[in-house]
């Protein structure tokens, strides 16, 4: 499994670099191929290639993962690949490639592979915009996901997430002289700040709601008032219902400043994960590792969109570590055989229920 962690570690893919992506594919397609036999395909998209395996006969359960990470080329050489004190580091170790290192070699120990399919996914980091269809697709076929993402804190499952998405609101006003004719102007910058507080008190912290401004721009140089302004907002939900507002809500965000314009862009894109969904999985597992934890986390995942639908989906199977997005991401070795395990029963605990 390190061998093959180190692999994939090794050939960087940053979301949306396409030729990065390509490169990756191929070596997770050949990674698989070389443990599970068969072919990989590669599904092509405009986020560039998806990686799908079956095992074949009729499907029965999805085995879902991405190969993209967020670290931009040139990392590696910064944070190489290296195992060290019980942990393996480097780029995307916990996010995800460890948990897809894990989920193949544990379907390699299966002497039946029949019903189970690998889908591998190019985009999930940057919303999942060009493989959603094509995952709800192969999700509904199966009729059960287990994702191979990096597990919650301690090596917990997770069985619920929060929906999540982003919003962009632009504001445009007008340019003047600042020493001039500031009264002349429509300023963007102000307009941006009224709508930064209206936008932050949309929250509702004591049911899960979190609205947060992340990154503001505005103006070009420092006697000119500004005439355009952008804020970009992280949103994340626990219900349908809060969904439904919060969209509403910045719908229908209106100007403090007359002549402003507002504009925006952006939804809640990754539906919440009920956990009713993980329930019976979530069972299922720990009859397999007894002391086994669920927890309900903030982040989202591809499983959103397969909970949604209403397909049994458990989440958090893969790398047991910690550090997702950041430099100290790390994996602990020593609990990837466990749950290389897991994958392995859940997969045919689901072939025989």
């Amino acid at each position: 499994m390190l061998e093959d962690l180190r692999t994939l570690v090794e050939v960087e893919s940053p979301s949306r670099d396409l030729n990065a992506l390509r490169k990756s594919a191929e070596t997770v397609a050949g990674v698989i191929e070389a443990r599970l036999g068969g072919r990989a395909v590669l599904v092509e998209s405009e986020g560039g290639p998806h990686v799908h395996w079956s095992g074949g006969g009729t499907p029965r359960v999805l085995v879902l993962g991405h190969h993209d990470t967020v670290f931009p080329l040139g990392t590696l050489a910064r944070r190489p690949f290296l195992v060290e004190h019980g942990r393996a580091t480097g780029p995307g170790v916990f996010d995800m490639l460890g948990g897809l290192v894990q989920a193949i070699h544990g379907l390699a120990g299966l002497e039946d592979r029949s019903g189970v399919e690998i889908l591998v996914t190019a985009d999930e980091e940057v919303g999942s915009h060009f493989s959603r269809a094509l995952i709800e697709e192969r999700a509904l076929a199966c009729g059960a996901v287990l994702v191979a993402e990096g597990a919650a804190d301690g090596g917990a499952v997770k069985t619920g997430r929060k929906g999540c998405g982003t919003f962009e609101v632009s504001v445009a006003g007008r340019a003047s002289h600042a020493g001039l004719e500031p009264a002349a102007g429509v300023n963007a910058l102000v307009e941006a700040a009224h709508q930064v507080l209206d936008i932050a008190g949309l929250a509702r912290p004591e049911i899960g709601t979190t609205v947060t401004p992340t990154v503001a721009s505005a103006g070009t140089l420092d006697n000119v008032v500004p005439a355009q302004a952008t804020v970009v907002v992280d949103v994340r939900v626990e219900s349908a219902d809060e969904k439904e507002r919060v969209e509403s809500a910045f719908a229908a965000l209106s100007p403090h400043l007359d002549e402003a314009v507002i504009t925006v862009k952006g939804s809640v894109g990754r539906p919440p994960m009920p956990e009713s969904a993980a329930a019976g999985l979530f069972a299922l597992a720990r009859q397999l590792l007894p002391g086994l934890e669920g927890r309900a986390v903030g982040g989202g995942s591809d499983g959103n969109f397969t909970a949604a639908l209403g397909v049994p989906t458990l989440d958090g199977l893969g790398a047991v570590g910690g550090g997702a997005h950041a430099d100290h991401e790390y994996l602990l070795v020593g609990s990837m055989a466990e749950r290389a395990r897991l994958v392995a029963g859940l997969v045919d605990a689901i072939r025989s229920a």
